[in-house]
Formats: structure tokens, C-alpha cells, sequence
């Protein structure tokens, strides 16, 4: 069995990140979304609504599971059966930072990486795209799952 790892804080989730996920579940035994706060930068969602988000979004994907990974992706997979660290790419720029992470992830724990490129008319879909959204109160309703909407807008109504 292999497992696909897909780490990220996921704050806020995207279509573009489901996309990867429902990819990697097609070609994976088994699937682990590893939502970890990012520590280089300030979260706009409370770590359990990113969780809750994602959990909403994935929830009708069988072999798929979401959990909390603190510490290095590298340890973290060690966990699992056969892991390998599945990223997403938008452009040339993040394809150069994904191929940054391989070689320290290689070098931590000999995980290996697969890249999957982003879907036509997805690459200018981020979670700082969306954060832009919500702060000029635009809709997100082309670019978060549907099940992360309604936990999104409840936190962002209270």
C-alpha cells in the first residue's frame, strides 16, 4: 500500500488543493491530508476551522483522512506505510520551491515527493487569493469547496 501525504495549512482551502487531493486519491492507495500551522507566517483561520474546512471538503473521498501534523513533514511520514509527499505546482516558481522541499525531505527521511501540476484555470487560485477575497468581502464561491464555505462564512459571521 501506498500512502500519499499532502501537507499544508490549508488556511483557507481551495478548489485548487481539492483538485490535487481527488488526483492523489486516483492514484494512491490511501490518502493523509497533514494540515500543520505554517510558522512563517500570521494565520487568518483558527487552526480547528482550517481542520474543519478541510475535514468538510474531503469527507465524501473514501480513502481519504485529515490530521494534525506538528514537526517536520519528514518525521511525520515516517508513520506511514510506503509514504510519499504529494505537492501541488501553479507555476514555474513554485515547481523551483517544491523541488527545494525534495531535496531536505530526501535528505531528513528518504520520503519521496510527487509534484502534480495545476489543472488549466486553476493556477491563479491560492489561499492568499482567497484571504484577499474575504477581506473585500467578495464571494468565494468559484474558488473554496463547498464544504468549506459554510464553516468558513459561520467563523467569519461570528
Amino acid at each position: 500500500m501506498r500512502t500519499a501525504i499532502i501537507s499544508g495549512s490549508f488556511d483557507p482551502i481551495t478548489v485548487g488543493h481539492l483538485d490535487i487531493i481527488v488526483r492523489a486519491s486516483k492514484l494512491f492507495d490511501k490518502v493523509v491530508i497533514a494540515i500543520s500551522p505554517n510558522s512563517e507566517k500570521k494565520g487568518f483561520l483558527p487552526f480547528d476551522v482550517q481542520v474543519a474546512s478541510v475535514e468538510a471538503s474531503v469527507k465524501d473521498i473514501e480513502n481519504v483522512s485529515v490530521v494534525k501534523c506538528v514537526g517536520l513533514l519528514a518525521e511525520f511520514c515516517k508513520e506511514f506505510e510506503n509514504p510519499v509527499i504529494v505537492r501541488g505546482a501553479r507555476t514555474g516558481t513554485d515547481f523551483d520551491y517544491e523541488r527545494s522541499l525534495y531535496v531536505i525531505n530526501k535528505g531528513l527521511g528518504e520520503i519521496e515527493t510527487v509534484v502534480l501540476p495545476a489543472e488549466s484555470g486553476m493556477d491563479h487560485i491560492s489561499s492568499t487569493y482567497v484571504r484577499e477575497l474575504i477581506k473585500y468581502q467578495k464571494p468565494i464561491d468559484e474558488v473554496v469547496p463547498e464544504g468549506a464555505k459554510t464553516i468558513i462564512k459561520e467563523y467569519l459571521d461570528k
